[in-house]
């Protein structure tokens, strides 16, 4: 049954089908091949119960959102702001690049909009600086990363829908990891510019950075909603969402105006067509839990792979394998929508925080998404920056060791993923 499942799903792969086409064909014909007495309605109410979870509804405000922002000028407001406090540090650009894609990580959850929005006005900015290009959009790629990590991360909320964990939880216990990714990425944006001798920029005024600082103070509410929000309990998630929809059309169609009115239809058309895609993506990886489930394979996945009684930390390891392979090769929301159902249950009687696994899943799906050969993160940037396979992927070796370094961390000690909750 396993075998039949993967070579139909392969298959139609090779021939060049979506995502969405295998993911609900392949559990069809399981359904039809082993269960024919079984009537396929039940598969259809299935993809229907996949997009009624209320948390849902975060995923299109949210993208709402980035595109709002990402189509006015807060990414240019942010790169000013933190570019005016270190890029006259050695590796200050670098540095500038990596927090940018944090704060809007902090603003879009999403790493493809992040790779949009701050890419294309930070590559030009490092290779000014004296940046290989090769350089520059690997770290642009890998910085994306963090947009996973920190809230409000739609990595998480798919999570979330498929393990039944609290998003605002989740999004809480991001904020460390995605720091310390930050901070690992700056140190080596320091020794490498060191290394290779990048000119330092001229230092910033203070009556420029004020300037600056002005300016960023609205787009910096962004993250102070999210997460005082979620942490003071003023409101959910998805109200989260919601609000983020309010400010950014406030802050860039009333106060910036760098967007009309008439320009809105445009964005929300771009947000519908990526929340569609979602959607059907959700829909299909509910009906596919639901079958293998059904027919056992997760149990039977499990016990090839784990045995039948392994320690947390084994089965941290394995799930960081499979996630981070998968998403090497396929979309990270279909990979955690296919992969959680199936290590979920054994994770849980290993004794391990969903809270935690959920950190793993998501830095692992992060962490795939930038790394060859398909890592999503990489097709956006060859077409947002014109170039080829090859020329994107060829910095990437050094931060997706950093990266594995820090996946380490985070398998070792669960404490950095839970050390939200020492503040509540």
């Amino acid at each position: 049954m396993v075998a039949t499942l993967m070579t139909i799903m392969i298959v139609l792969l090779l021939l060049n089908f979506p995502m969405m086409i295998p993911l609900i064909a392949a559990p069809l014909a399981i359904l039809f091949i082993f269960f024919p007495m079984m009537d396929p309605m039940l598969m259809m109410r299935q993809l229907e119960t996949g997009i009624e979870a209320y948390v849902l509804l975060a995923v299109p405000l949210f993208i709402l959102a980035a595109d709002i922002m990402t189509t006015g000028k807060t990414s240019n407001r942010l790169l000013d702001f933190i570019g005016s406090f270190v890029a006259h540090m050695r590796g200050g650009y670098a540095i500038t690049t990596s927090a940018a894609c944090t704060l809007f990580g902090a603003i879009s959850g999403s790493t493809q909009a992040t790779v949009v929005a701050i890419g294309t006005p930070m590559r030009q900015r490092l290779l000014k600086a004296g940046y290989k290009d090769s350089s520059a959009i690997a770290l642009i790629i890998n910085s994306s990363d963090i947009a996973l990590l920190v809230p409000p991360s739609i990595g998480m909320i798919m999570y979330a829908l498929v393990s039944g964990t609290s998003v605002g939880d989740l999004f809480l216990a991001g904020i460390i990891p995605g720091i310390l990714v930050f901070v690992c990425f700056a140190l080596y944006s320091y020794f490498y510019a060191k290394v290779k001798n990048i000119p330092l920029a001229e230092k910033a005024t203070w009556k420029e950075r004020w300037k600056y600082t002005r300016k960023a103070l609205l787009p910096l509410g962004f993250p102070i909603i999210i997460i005082g929000g979620l942490y003071s309990g003023i409101f959910s998630a998805t109200e989260a969402a919601g609000v983020s929809v309010l400010y950014a059309f406030i802050l860039e169609v009333i106060i910036y105006r760098s967007i009309k009115l008439t320009d809105l239809p445009k964005v929300a058309l771009s947000t519908g067509l990526v929340t569609s895609a979602v959607f059907v993506l959700v829909a299909g990886g509910q009906a596919f839990t639901w079958m293998i489930s059904f027919a056992r394979i997760p149990q039977i996945i499990s016990e090839a792979v784990l045995g039948t009684d392994p320690s947390a930390i084994y089965v941290l390891i394995m799930v960081s394998i499979f996630f981070f392979v998968g998403c090497m090769f396929v979309d990270p929301i279909v990979v955690i929508l296919v992969l959680t159902p199936i290590f979920m249950p054994v994770a849980e009687s290993a004794g391990i925080d969903p809270v935690h696994l959920g950190i793993i899943v998501t830095f692992q799906a992060a962490l795939g998404s930038a790394t060859p050969p398909f890592g999503v993160d990489i097709f956006t940037a060859s077409a947002v920056f014109h170039k080829s396979y090859l020329d994107v992927i060829k910095g990437t070796p050094p931060f997706i060791i950093i990266l594995l370094a820090v996946g380490a961390l985070l398998i070792g000690f669960e404490e950095i993923s839970l050390a939200y909750r020492y503040f509540q």
